[in-house]
């Protein structure tokens, strides 16, 4: 691969720690959310870092689909991403589920399917999760 953009982002204690991209634009404490035993609180997390590269990456795979396919998608469609975390039943340890909720106004589910599923082979993220983690796609109509 030759790399047109890299990003560099450095944790500090873990889930209940401190991060910070080396731009600095991400300067943030983290915590546990109570569910898995932390203080909970108006902090950020691993999973909504993750749900929020994974829904902002998916919206953009959609456009260059779109454009591809000469479809005009509207300004106000959305892509909600969805990280779910739980234990192994088998093995321990973790593992996470994503669910994608996408909405494309004006666009017809036919269409609007094709889009998702073209958007999920060219994803970055889709490709790093593939046969890793169960990825659902939603197509909101």
């Amino acid at each position: 691969m030759k790399a047109v953009y890299k990003a560099s982002a450095t944790t500090t204690g873990g889930r209940a720690g401190h991060v910070k991209s080396e731009d600095g634009v991400i300067d943030m404490k983290l915590e546990l959310p109570k569910e898995l035993g932390g203080k909970g609180g108006k902090f950020t997390n691993p999973e909504q870092l993750f749900a929020a590269g994974y829904s902002a990456c998916f919206g953009s795979a959609l456009q260059h689909v779109a454009k591809e396919q000469k479809v005009d998608l509207s300004d106000d469609f959305d892509v909600k991403a969805t990280v779910k975390i739980g234990e192994h039943p088998e093995l321990g340890g973790f593992l996470l589920e994503v669910v994608l909720d996408i909405t494309l106004p004006g666009v017809d589910e036919e269409t609007g399917e094709e889009l998702i599923n073209s958007a999920h082979e060219i994803c970055p993220y889709s490709r790093a999760t593939q046969d890793n983690i169960d990825v659902t796609l939603n197509l909101m109509v």
